[in-house]
């Protein structure tokens, strides 16, 4: 989601800057856009300045299985630029800002301090038709997969459906899961072989 909301601010001639705890994924970045936004590694003195500066910061921070971590106080919102704009596309793990609640599609911000907020979980279905085909089209391959060799051997041949496995054989595959929950888990390797 960060990097499509990035593309097309891009696309706005908007001056944009990607943050990141991922090294490899703003190489990636700074790679592709050669040179176009501004890539930074994510710490919480480099969030701050950047949302000093921003007029529009959209927070889509992801820890899979996890609640989503914190990034932004109510504090740093006091001090953004009056006007400012948070978009919370985290809002499904529970929203990277302090104040991010669920909104609706028929409700779509609120306002705190002198900043709006657009905390709408699952936006796709705002465009049910197209994004029912998005997801068909990105998930049929994997489930073809699954069917024709089943579970086990689809995820040795393919790395990617491996990467989303979430139970296999009886066992929880995802340790954020599992601590999050008190769950015992293993890992894919394990059950995998």
């Amino acid at each position: 989601m960060g990097t499509n909301a990035a593309l097309i601010a891009l696309g706005l001639q908007a001056e944009v800057m990607v943050l990141d705890s991922d090294p490899a994924r703003l190489r990636y970045l700074d790679l592709v856009h050669r040179g176009r936004l501004r890539t930074v590694a994510s710490n919480a003195y480099e969030v701050e300045r950047a949302c000093l500066w921003a007029d529009l910061v959209i927070g889509s921070a992801l820890v899979p299985g996890a609640p989503t971590p914190r990034l932004v106080g109510a504090d740093l919102v006091e001090r953004m630029r009056p006007g400012s704009v948070l978009v919370d596309v985290s809002i499904d793990q529970g929203g990277c800002f302090e104040q991010s609640r669920p909104t609706t599609h028929a409700q779509p911000t609120f306002r705190a301090a002198d900043s709006v907020f657009y905390c709408v979980p699952n936006i796709p279905s705002a465009v049910p038709h197209t994004s029912t085909w998005a997801l068909t089209n990105a998930t049929l391959p994997y489930v073809a997969a699954l069917a024709d060799r089943g579970a086990a051997e689809a995820a040795r041949s393919t790395p990617a459906l491996a990467a989303g496995l979430q139970v296999l054989a009886g066992t929880l595959l995802r340790p954020e899961v599992g601590r999050a929950h008190g769950i015992p888990h293993g890992s894919g390797e394990e059950v995998l072989g």
